[in-house]
Order: structure tokens, then sequence, then C-alpha cells
């Protein structure tokens, strides 16, 4: 699709939107409804097509992906009259006689720019959101999960009339084309560099953005952890998806006390889960692609490799945990994306936020102790997107828990309700009886009228 074709289909959607169709709630069900179906008849199609971009196993496909989807649209059906109902709000004494109340309204129509990571998940759950709220909206999936991207694509051509939901594939001519036009809002999921483009091309013409980034998530293990519950949950978090998971344990902070502890119950764990030679595991993903594959084997000789480091001509990289990294590696500079755990060690509690705080403002962080005190300290003095408590990346599948990042992790968040509220527009409405008309505020002023004023706003 060249740059007119994209206007004019910009253009058809405005069109739709403007027939006030997408406003009506039993339409925006009906669509759920029909885009549930149409998932359901493609599901072996999806989870072939997950297999062919990223290694994943049908079980991994249907717990991250497409169990997901449902489960957002499940939330929607059953949710979506009462996120839609205007809302009462309690108006100040100097308002009276008047009522306040806030109207979600649709933005319009709005951008998806969705990821090659999770990319059923990351493209559906925010669809899911937007068609709840009553946007038109146009889809733009990664070009690197072509073969996931092409089953979107007809799913979704099935379920819907493109002058309401359309996708448009390509690289990245296609994203700066599909940037040149006005959008109402604009969904962006993936790395910091496209974000930042994009934010920069939004406010052009002040158009709102919420951005999903990533960072270095830690993942910070305390002498009263439970070793071998942490090791479990934390290669489950690191290796699910091979590493390329946004909200993956990026490097773990331990308590030098129990290092070696926990690094004996990492591998034992490792092997547990994907046996001794994992790369020869069928259900073990592979990294996406060359370029991603030869930056991750690049980063392997940032530091001393205590157990896996495997890989081969399949693009698999068997996890790896690292000792003796530098704060100033290649390995630190950048989100690893990969099945790869730098260890780093720690005394004193301050030294875990000195160690955060050269890579700030994660999207998520993870940490195990039964400590409130710690806890409380940790929650204190580093800022981050979300996280768990002794576990890994479960916050991302609770639906009444809004995901998002912080700073360079990103802006805004969704998932469920959050989800529904990012892609409308809240309209605050005061509705003023005619009974009665205070006189107050209407000149002429005088020091009788001001003695009232101050007695109603004190």
């Amino acid at each position: 699709m060249n740059r007119s074709e994209i206007e004019a289909l910009v253009k058809k959607q405005n069109a739709f939107f403007s027939s006030n169709q997408t406003k009506d709630v039993k339409f925006r069900l009906s669509c759920l409804k029909r885009l549930y179906k149409e998932i359901k008849q493609a599901e072996r199609s999806v989870i072939n097509a997950l297999k062919q971009d990223l290694g994943k196993s049908e079980y991994e496909s249907y717990m991250t992906e497409i169990g997901m989807v449902y489960q957002e649209i499940k939330h929607m059906k059953r949710n979506l009259k009462k996120y839609a109902k205007k809302k009462k709000v309690k108006m100040p004494i100097s308002q009276f006689p008047s009522k306040g109340y806030r109207i979600p309204s649709p933005y319009g129509t709005v951008l998806i720019v969705s990821p090659w990571n999770y990319p059923f998940n990351l493209t559906m759950v925010p669809l899911v959101d937007a068609i709840a709220a009553g946007n038109t909206v146009i889809v733009k999936p990664s070009n690197y999960s072509s073969n996931t991207t092409s089953v979107i694509e007809l799913i979704l051509s099935r379920a819907f009339s493109s002058e309401h939901v359309k996708v448009v594939t390509g690289g990245k001519e296609a994203v700066n084309d599909l940037l040149a036009q006005k959008f109402d809002y604009i969904f962006y999921t993936g790395g910091k560099a496209v974000g930042q483009k994009i934010m920069e091309e939004a406010s052009k013409t002040l158009t709102p953005v919420t951005l999903e980034l990533g960072g270095k998530s830690p993942c910070i293990v305390c002498d009263d952890a439970n070793i071998d519950v942490a090791a479990a949950r934390i290669v489950f978090g690191k290796c699910i998806n091979a590493g390329q998971t946004c909200v993956a344990p990026d490097y773990l902070i331990v308590d030098s006390k129990i290092k070696d502890k926990l690094v004996e119950a990492l591998k034992k764990e490792i092997v547990k889960q994907y046996g001794i030679n994992p790369i020869e595991n069928y259900n073990y993903g592979k990294i996406i692609n060359d370029y991603h594959f030869d930056r991750l084997v690049d980063l392997l000789h940032d530091g001393h490799i205590i157990f896996g480091g495997e890989n081969n001509q399949k693009n698999k990289i068997s996890p790896t945990l690292i000792d003796k990294v530098s704060l100033e590696s290649s390995l630190m500079q950048e989100e690893i994306f990969g099945p790869i755990l730098p260890i780093f060690t720690y005394k004193r509690l301050e030294e875990i936020v000195a160690i955060v705080k050269k890579n700030p403002t994660p999207l998520s962080l993870y940490l195990f102790t039964n400590d409130k005190a710690i806890e409380k300290m940790i929650m204190d003095n580093i800022n981050f997107g979300g996280g768990c408590i002794n576990d890994t990346i479960s916050h991302v599948a609770a639906l009444n828990l809004p995901f998002g990042g912080i700073g360079t992790s990103g802006i805004g968040n969704y998932h469920g309700k959050a989800g529904f509220d990012t892609f409308s527009h809240y309209k605050s409405i005061l509705k003023k009886k005619n009974w009665l008309d205070i006189n107050l505020r209407y000149q002429p002023y005088n020091d009788k009228k001001l003695k009232k004023v101050k007695r109603f706003l004190k």
C-alpha cells in the first residue's frame, strides 16, 4: 500500500467514524464477538505461524499469545456496557445547583504499530481495547514476524470492513507513510528508537500517543528468598520466548551471601525446564532473525559464561548465565532481549539502587524477598513501570493491573479497564439547574459579595 492509498484509507476510516456506528455499544459488542469467532477458526494457523516466526510451541503460543487475547475479549464483553456509561462526579457546593459527569468517548481513527516478539498478543490486545472504546483502527504489524502478520491480516479482513479495521503491511517505508497521516491516537509497542521517531512525528500534529517500550528490567534476590522457587520463576521469566520478552528479567542482582546457591539452583532449573541440551528442545524458541542472533552471540563475550552459551545455525541460543560483567559493557548498555542473564552481587541495599540507576526507569522490576522493610525500600527508591514480588512477568497477565512503562520505558498503559481508558477521551460535563441562579459571580463586585465568596471557597 503506497502513501496515497494510505491517505485514502485514513479518510475512509474518518468518514466511517463520523457516521457514529462505532459509538453504538451493541455494535462494538458484535464486533468483539465476531473477532473472537474468527480467531477461534484461525487458531491452528496462528499457532503454526508463531512456530515459523519464533519457534514457539503450541503450549507457549496459547499461554502467552492466543489465550491472553481471548481473555481481553471476554473481559471487554463482560464489562463494556459498564465502562461506556457516563460516570457521575460529585460537585462542590460553590456550583450548586448542578450535576457533574464524565462521558467516555472514542478518539476517532487510531494507529496501532505492533512488534515482532509477541506478534499476535501485542497486536490484538490493544486492537480489542481500541474497538471496545469505539474507534476505527489501522494496524501495522511487524515485518519481521511475517507469517503471523499474514494470519492477522486474514483474521481482521474476515472480521471487519476496511473502513473499520484494516491491516497495513511493509517495513520502515510503510511506517513513515502512516506517520505522515493525521491520526487521532497512536499506540506503539517496540524499541526506544522507533518510539522516539513516532513521538516526534506525533508532536507535529499534537496527536496523543501511548508508547510501550522496554529497558533493562532488574531481578533482585535477597538472602531471605526461597531460592528454589526463585530459580524456577526466574528461569521461566527469562527464557520464555527465548528471552525475547520486553518484561523479561534482564539481569540479576543477588545478595553475595547466596549467589553460589542461587547459581546452582538456576542451573538445575534450566536443565529441569529445557533439558540438558536446550537448543535441541523442540519446545524452546528461536531468535527472530540472523541480525538479532548475531547481536546476541557477540554479547556472549562480555563476561565469563558459567552455564550455557551454546548456539546453532537454527538461530537458537541456550539459556546462559554470565558472571564478571562490567556495568560499562555492551551487555549492560542495551536491553538484552535474549536468553542471556548477567549476574551482579550486592552487600548493602544501597548498592542495588546504584546499579539500577545506571539504566533508570526500567519497564519491570522483580524482587524476591519476604522482608517488608526491603520491599518498601526498593519500591520507594526505584522508578519502574510495574513488576512482581516473589515472581517474574506474571503481572502482565493480571487484567486489573494496568500495564505500561515510565520514562525511557514508555508512556501510558493498557489491559482491561486501563485499555478502554487509553483509547477513550473522557468529556467532563457540568450541568447547571435553572431554578436558582446565585448572582455572586456576576458584576458589579463589592465587599459584601467578596465576604460571601470567601466563605464559600475557603
